[in-house]
């Protein structure tokens, strides 16, 4: 899907992204709670782990279209379990929720335009499978990409960028959690230049 060398590098970035969220759901269910709900915290470290597993993947292989709507419907409803928690949330805890709601929306996106972000590529099965719909059994190249695609993928990666810069500022701004905000950094970065390489 990616080529090299992105592919390697975008995977070992999406490693570290993974092992510190599971991490740190790891570390605090070792600790335990007083409610058996999830936190905040819980849902952004499982909404960032599986995205990380699902670009490692997609760096590396395409994907069947029920796979790929399977996904879009999980990140769907974990962006949608994180709005309750805007109501309650005040100044930069707002800016971060939204940050990780965006990213959702960009994961959301990148999965279903995939086809069209890489029209003109390449797409036969020796490059890691069919991706229904779009290609067959002999590789069929979309010509072109719609602009209207390139404009809304345009605005994803400028809102990557957006988060990117907002989480390294919280990290300068904050010594409390600078490994997740390290995470959400190389997410948003990995994730808008997913795009900007899909798009090529």
């Amino acid at each position: 899907m990616i080529a090299a060398p992105w592919n390697v590098i975008l995977t070992l970035l999406f490693v570290v992204t993974a092992v510190i969220c599971f991490a740190g759901l790891a570390d605090r269910s070792r600790r335990g709670r007083r409610d058996a709900g999830l936190t905040d915290s819980d849902l952004i470290d499982i909404t960032h782990g599986i995205m990380s597993v699902a670009m490692i993947v997609m760096t590396w292989w395409t994907v069947w279209d029920a796979v790929t709507w399977a996904q879009v419907a999980i990140f769907a409803i974990l962006a949608l379990a994180l709005v309750p928690s805007l109501r309650g949330a005040k100044g930069a805890q707002v800016v971060d929720l939204v940050g990780h709601i965006v990213l959702d929306a960009a994961m959301i996106w990148m999965l279903a335009a995939m086809p069209l972000l890489m029209a003109g590529m390449d797409m036969s099965e020796d490059a890691g499978g069919a991706h229904a719909g779009h290609h067959g059994g002999g590789g069929v190249a979309i010509e072109s990409t719609p602009v209207w695609v390139d404009v809304v993928n345009a605005v994803f990666i400028a809102l990557c960028v957006a988060a990117t810069v907002w989480w390294v500022w919280r990290s300068f701004r904050s010594s409390h959690h600078r490994i997740h905000s390290l995470c959400h950094i190389l997410m948003a970065a990995g994730m808008g230049w997913m795009l900007i390489l899909m798009n090529g």
